[in-house]
């Protein structure tokens, strides 16, 4: 098997599903040493991190590519304007936000005491 470059994203899928089996009492793939075994503690994880960077994992990655496109790329065209024609779009805006719009006041202390009494007596 070549050795391909993975990411590290690929390489915990690789590890966590290979670790899986091997917790699930699948054969191992690489002859380790008893003692060997014993000083990982027996770890799924660790065996699986031997026998990946021994290259004798089955496991493939399909990496799909983006298709390539054919010709040059095009820029998309936008009517040019002049600082006239910008300034009566914002001047149309402008007058449009001032007709919809709601003019607010500023809130007076007596208008919040009136406010006061009002919610007090609702509560008795």
């Amino acid at each position: 098997m070549e050795h391909t470059i993975f990411t590290k994203y690929e390489r915990a899928r690789i590890l966590g599903a290979r670790a899986l089996q091997i917790a699930m009492n699948a054969p191992l793939l690489i002859k380790i040493k008893k003692e060997d075994l014993e000083t990982i503690n027996f770890d799924a994880l660790k065996i699986a991190e031997i026998e990946f960077n021994s290259d004798v994992l089955p496991i493939s990655i399909n990496k799909p590519m983006p298709k390539k496109r054919e010709g040059k790329l095009k820029k998309p065209k936008t009517p040019k304007m002049g600082d006239a024609q910008k300034e009566n779009i914002e001047e149309k805006i402008e007058k449009e936000i001032i007709e919809e719009g709601e003019i607010m006041e500023l809130a007076q202390p007596d208008d919040e005491e009136d406010l006061k009494e009002d919610s007090g007596s609702e509560e008795e």
